[in-house]
């Protein structure tokens, strides 16, 4: 066989496509349209599907941030190669998504707040951004609709856990990857992080925790109190300290053994 037939053999991705969908959220009386990457595998679907949460853009005081999508290629291409589709929604006002960006602002919108009466309901915000886009997603002829799981990076790993405890019939596992809410430079960081992760606790099927041990926003032995938190409250999963920094999610020669493992029980 030649070295061009062996490659038409190989798992390959297609480039991403973005879409605008319709959701019941409104602002100002007008309805809000969500921005979903979806980046498919080669294969026929329809596909088991792994709905991708973004995270924050770093302190929230450059609202310029807030209009770039964000995805993840190198994690959607280990799933694509893998027969997965990948969904990466964008939350209101990120991205070419529409809406206010409000996930736990100063009362000034000058940056993110640290005090939990502020920040804690931005996790609701973005709970019911991700219900909107579930329940297209839910209806999407390409999805196979057992078969989906919900994961995210930094402050979307968080939200992935938390909105799996929240909706826990509608997932086969949750991937936290770096998750946290809010960084160490907040003195309540703790706090509410632990509080977001205890929500996912309610989900009794396995996650994954992959967490960096040189991130320089959310230290290990925090992550593990997260993680020991969630535990303590009912929740099950994995966790590993890998040697990586906040970037782990573009570095899947470090995770992508124990994504294997994992997709194995799932």
């Amino acid at each position: 066989m030649t070295s061009a037939n062996l490659s038409n053999l190989m798992p390959t991705h297609h480039e991403s496509t973005s879409e605008m969908i319709p959701t019941h959220l409104l602002e100002d009386g007008r309805p809000v349209h969500l921005q979903l990457v979806v980046w498919k595998p080669a294969c026929m679907g329809p596909y088991p599907t792994v709905v991708f949460n973004h995270g924050s853009t770093g302190s929230g005081n450059k609202p310029a941030l807030f209009r770039r999508t964000a995805t993840a290629p190198s994690a959607a291409k280990f799933f694509n190669d893998r027969g997965w589709m990948v969904v990466f929604p964008q939350r209101r006002g990120r991205g070419k998504s529409g809406g206010l960006y409000d996930e736990g602002f100063k009362r000034d919108r000058s940056g993110y707040a640290c005090e939990p009466e502020l920040s804690l309901p931005g996790v609701d915000r973005a709970i019911e951004d991700l219900d909107a886009a579930m329940e297209h997603i839910a209806r999407r002829p390409d999805v196979q609709r057992d078969r989906v799981l919900v994961a995210g990076a930094s402050r979307g790993g968080a939200l992935a856990i938390a909105y799996a405890g929240e909706r826990p019939d509608r997932f086969l596992g949750a991937i936290n990857f770096n998750g946290g809410w809010l960084g160490r430079l907040c003195p309540t960081h703790a706090e509410v992080n632990r509080t977001t992760f205890v929500r996912g606790a309610a989900f009794k099927k396995p996650t994954l925790w992959l967490h960096g041990n040189l991130d320089q926003y959310y230290r290990i032995a925090q992550c593990r109190a997260n993680f020991e938190a969630f535990s303590a409250a009912g929740g099950r999963g994995t966790f590993y300290a890998l040697h990586g920094g906040h970037g782990l999610i573009a570095q899947p020669q470090l995770w992508a053994d124990a994504m294997s493992a994992y997709l194995a029980t799932v």
